[in-house]
């Protein structure tokens, strides 16, 4: 693997954080508080982001995630996975200031790639210029989320329409959305991973009922992670995403490279943490001497900075292994890095807190905040705990067959662990 940055990549990442430093940091926190109070069905973006989004995209810092240089930068995921780093310093506005965030991507990604010529042009192309967001409709509250193959939404097709009935939730970014992905089971009796079929669904379409942004840590406001009913919903039948029995195939064509996003901005938001712990540390005293000074603290300061730069090679490897392997073989380290990463965030996260003390738990820094919006790494593409059933089993599968060499020989996977990693 070469560490070696491209000329492109380094002035790339350099004028990013310069539009950073000039055009996000100063607004962050009001620019959060619009993103809350201002965002609303036909309301993609607050004021404020209209603006900074307006003003990167004249810079030519716009779609820089997208892959296929017909809808955006063209960059490599080792590429992007370093810009998506310096993205994450701000991880819930800097993304969006860029167009670059979840789960935008993703959609436009499988619209790109699995998307008829029509559906392109009516969705993606308002998506890639901005001008709409969108979401993603799989969970659901009656069953267990980390094993898809159990959905129950169900799509019927009548005549030349789907008629669509179910009960989503944690559907993220509905709140001024103008378009669901929405997966549904089209074919109950077909074996289980292709009972589902993937269907664009207007949110202005009757029958699609926005209920709540369900509450996620007292927070409920932006866009949301929105519970939804879907009541005899009818769209047409050429809102088919992609081919009939195929929401499976499709679903895991998303987790991958966004996974690689994900981690990388969870690094910078840990630098980030790390910078404020040591700024605090450095002019805070207590019993007669700096904080820095103390044992204990020198232990977060080590502890964190051996972890950060830890997951930051484990994850680059990841996205070097997709661009030189493909996402298959990349499989084992992506799943590993979506453990690695949402925990050390945490940990990093909460050493900062501790020593900012009473501080750190309030929102007049960004910790807590950034605390708050981490914390679902640990849950969303797919929770730890099937992430880590999915390790084991390859390695235990790897060294059951002999294989001295180290290849990845995994037997497949149960459906708990198939679906789990197919949810973004």
């Amino acid at each position: 693997m070469d560490f070696e940055l491209s000329p492109r990549t380094v002035e790339l990442r350099d004028r990013i954080s310069a539009f950073l430093d000039e055009h996000v940091y100063p607004v962050e926190l009001e620019a959060m508080r619009a993103l809350d109070e201002e965002v609303a069905p036909g309301v993609p973006y607050p004021e404020i982001l209209v603006d900074i989004r307006a003003r990167a995209r004249h810079e030519g810092l716009w779609n820089l995630f997208m892959p296929d240089e017909r809808y955006g930068a063209g960059l490599t995921n080792v590429e992007y996975g370093v810009l998506c780093e310096e993205m994450g310093r701000s991880p819930a506005i800097a993304p969006m200031a860029f167009n670059c965030s979840a789960p935008d991507t993703g959609n436009m990604e499988i619209l790109a790639e699995h998307g008829s010529d029509e559906q392109r042009e009516r969705w993606l192309q308002p998506l890639l210029d901005g001008e709409i967001r969108s979401c993603f409709s799989m969970t659901e509250p009656e069953v267990a989320g980390s094993d898809p193959t159990t959905l129950r939404t169900r799509a019927e097709l009548d005549g030349d329409d789907w008629v669509i009935n179910g009960h989503k939730w944690f559907t993220s970014g509905a709140v001024g959305a103008a378009v669901a992905i929405a997966m549904v089971v089209t074919d109950p009796d077909a074996p289980q991973y292709a009972r589902a079929s993937m269907i664009l669904v207007p949110t202005d379409n009757p029958g699609f009922d926005l209920v709540r942004p369900v509450p996620v840590m007292g927070h409920s406001g932006g866009p949301g992670h929105c519970e939804i009913r879907y009541e005899d919903c009818r769209v047409p039948a050429v809102n088919l995403l992609g081919p009939r029995q195929a929401g499976f195939v499709i679903a895991q064509d998303r987790p991958g490279p966004g996974r690689i996003h994900h981690c990388m901005r969870a690094i910078r938001t840990a630098e980030r943490a790390i910078e404020m712990m040591c700024r605090r540390a450095s002019e805070r005293e207590a019993f007669g001497s700096k904080l820095a000074e103390k044992q204990f603290v020198q232990d977060f300061i080590a502890k964190s900075r051996m972890e950060v730069d830890q997951a930051r090679l484990l994850t680059l490897l990841a996205a070097w292994k997709m661009d030189t392997a493909g996402k298959r073989a990349a499989r084992q380290e992506i799943s590993m890095i979506k453990v690695v990463a949402a925990n050390m965030v945490m940990d990093v996260l909460d050493r900062a807190i501790q020593v900012h003390g009473s501080l750190g738990m309030s929102d007049d820094t960004p910790l807590a905040w950034m605390w708050r919006f981490s914390r679902m790494l640990k849950v969303a593409d797919g929770p730890d705990e099937v992430h880590k059933m999915v390790i084991a089993r390859r390695e235990v599968n790897r060294w059951a067959k002999g294989d001295e060499a180290g290849g990845d020989s995994a037997a497949p996977m149960t459906s708990a662990a198939s679906g789990a990693l197919a949810q973004s």
